[in-house]
């Protein structure tokens, strides 16, 4: 399957993203300001894909210049050796193992530059957006930079946890500069009958998907690939406890 084309905290506790609400007076498009003065971060399309299929992307979820400062810190915290590489597993079975899985991470819970706070900023925006759409229950983000050096990759997997479900929406911002179909990279969405969905890294884009549903996979890349990624969390359902 050919890789999409580039186009341009008040909890709702429910099992899981519902159809979408019908838009309020405030809400535009991507590229406006709603009357309270906030740009809507989840635009409609984004939560019909996510309402409809389960999974959807979004170009230019932030500016360019947000982009080119998140990629700038993301290259900089790689090449001080902030960056680690990534484990899988859990507990005595956390382990790296680089042909599974070999990017290279640094989670960010406490932002120290602006980017970062904007970053964060624009995606408590979201949470907030896709509760409204979708009923989903979001409470907070866990997220990391990562880097996947040329020739990396990320089998198949899932990104529900075993023995916890409060991983509800999975999502990705590429901070990739100029990037081609040439560069390979592609996230691949195993979606069942209908085939693979596959996401070209490109800079600015966000792709989203219910984190219990989809298994996925990062395929490898020709040049060094960079994303901020993680996940909306609820409170755990019952049976989880």
């Amino acid at each position: 399957m050919a890789p999409e084309e580039k186009t341009r905290k008040a909890s709702q506790d429910s099992a899981g993203p519902q159809k979408p609400s019908s838009p309020g007076p405030d809400s535009q498009g991507p590229g406006q300001e709603g009357q309270a003065g906030r740009r809507p971060a989840a635009p409609a399309s984004l939560i019909e894909q996510l309402a409809s299929r389960g999974y959807g992307s979004v170009d230019d979820f932030v500016d360019a210049r947000l982009v080119e400062d998140l990629r700038t810190r993301c290259q900089s915290l790689h090449a001080s050796g902030n960056l680690r590489p990534a484990r899988i597993g859990r507990g005595s079975q956390e382990r790296v193992e680089p042909q599974v899985r070999g990017d290279f991470i640094a989670w960010l819970s406490e932002p120290e530059l602006d980017a970062e706070q904007r970053l964060l900023s624009r995606l408590e925006d979201l949470r907030v957006d896709l509760n409204r759409g979708l009923m989903a229950g979001l409470e907070d983000f866990q997220g990391h930079f990562a880097v996947y050096p040329p020739g990396a990759a990320y089998a198949r997997h899932i990104d529900r946890l075993v023995g916890t479900d409060v991983r509800a929406i999975s999502v990705a911002l590429y901070l990739n500069e100029a990037w081609s179909e040439a560069d390979g990279g592609i996230l691949r969405i195993h979606t069942g009958a209908t085939g693979p969905h596959d996401v070209l890294p490109v800079g600015g884009r966000l792709v989203a998907f219910l984190s219990d549903r989809f298994e996925h996979e990062v395929l490898p890349s020709r040049r060094e690939r960079l994303s901020f990624t993680g996940w909306f969390r609820r409170r755990p359902l019952e049976g989880y406890v």
